[in-house]
């Protein structure tokens, strides 16, 4: 009889690329959000929306891949369940392989179709990743900038404290609503320090 981890391993195989796939589903499916809106779905001629809010672009294709991915996994743990037999002879393992081979198989080669189809036609809105990046105040620079002072010599604490800081004192003055209050103008109101 055939050792069936191996066949669990197959299908833990399967499950990873189904829950990699399920990775890229759901980043999309954040970028489609109204208030993030960098990317969404192609939306047909007269495809329905969301059925309680006409307005609404649903990313269904996102969700789908989603939802099948949980199937691939369910089924993974099917096969761990089989790996462990009576006296290796029971026969316990065949029903359930029946079913999880050929759906697994079947379903991850659906997903990958489906995922090659949502980026083929994904939509792509540059202006608001920017007007998003923008929200920050520039405070994604902040690892640049503390590796830029660690580079200088400043110990790793030192750098981060400064960073931090200032980059707190930046979501207030942001949150005060003081409109200049960017990342870059208050590190260049800090005095040098050590050199740097």
């Amino acid at each position: 009889m055939i050792q069936r981890d191996l066949h669990a391993e197959f299908i833990l195989t399967l499950a990873l690329v189904a829950a990699s796939i399920e990775r890229w589903a759901i980043e999309f499916r954040h970028l489609q959000r109204t208030e993030v809106l960098e990317a969404e779905e192609f939306f047909a001629k007269g495809q329905k929306g969301s059925s309680a809010m006409p307005h609404k672009r649903n990313p269904i294709t996102s969700e789908r891949l989603t939802g099948l991915a949980r199937v691939i996994r369910g089924h993974a743990v099917a096969a761990l369940e089989n790996v462990a037999l009576w006296h290796e002879r029971d026969i316990s393992h065949s029903s359930v392989e029946r079913v999880i081979f050929p759906d697994s198989c079947t379903l991850l080669d659906y997903m990958l179709d489906l995922l090659a189809r949502l980026t083929e036609q994904l939509i792509v809105y540059p202006e608001n990743m920017a007007r998003n990046l923008e929200l920050s105040r520039g405070l994604w620079h902040s690892q640049t900038v503390m590796l830029a002072l660690i580079k200088k010599g400043l110990t790793r604490e030192q750098a981060y404290e400064l960073v931090q800081r200032n980059a707190m004192q930046t979501w207030q003055a942001k949150h005060a609503g003081t409109p200049e209050a960017d990342f870059k103008h208050q590190l260049l109101r800090i005095p040098r320090w050590h050199g740097t």
